[in-house]
């Protein structure tokens, strides 16, 4: 398979996998928990659990840092600023408003799909690791992301405790 085509799957895995777990319940409320309240990036967090989950092994401190450096700019410059105007409007009656609420929103997803394509992009070329370490390796993956104090809290345990039913049905 030629290196485009890995970089898309990837992608394509990933975005798939995001959906399916931010659906889940009790999920979705905990990572936007850990965005607002500790300033974790939900695509980070969601890159390195399905990074371990997929197989595609452990991030170290030079991976870390390398997927915050990939989607850094996006997040900043794009991603933030429609979510906040997007929640600015939240409250307004108008269903005008709420329409271009809707367009904005539509416009955000689109921002995070480019940002975890650029993610998928560093989990091409890394070796599968065995069935038996995954689970193992995304709760890794989380810890170094999450730091002690905040991956010790509840927000991480109900992440956790859907990881583990993902990996029981592998």
């Amino acid at each position: 398979m030629n290196p485009e085509r890995k970089r898309a799957t990837a992608a394509g895995e990933f975005w798939s996998f995001s959906l399916a777990f931010y659906d889940a319940p009790e999920v979705a409320a905990a990572l936007l928990a850990l965005q607002d309240e500790a300033g974790c990036r939900v695509n980070l967090i969601l890159f390195a659990i399905w990074l371990g989950l997929s197989g595609r092994g452990r991030l170290d401190q030079p991976g870390m840092d390398e997927a915050e450096r990939a989607v850094g700019s996006i997040e900043v410059e794009v991603i933030e600023p429609l979510r906040a105007l997007r929640r600015r409007l939240k409250p307004a009656g108008d269903p005008d408003i709420q329409n271009l609420r809707e367009s904005i929103k539509a416009i955000e997803i689109e921002a995070e799909r480019v940002a975890q394509t650029r993610l998928a992009a560093l989990a091409v070329s890394r070796c599968m690791a065995e069935p038996s370490d995954r689970l193992n390796d995304a709760e890794a993956n989380l810890d170094r992301y999450l730091g002690a104090a905040t991956a010790a809290g509840p927000q991480a345990a109900i992440i956790r405790r859907e990881l583990r039913r993902l990996a029981a049905k592998q």
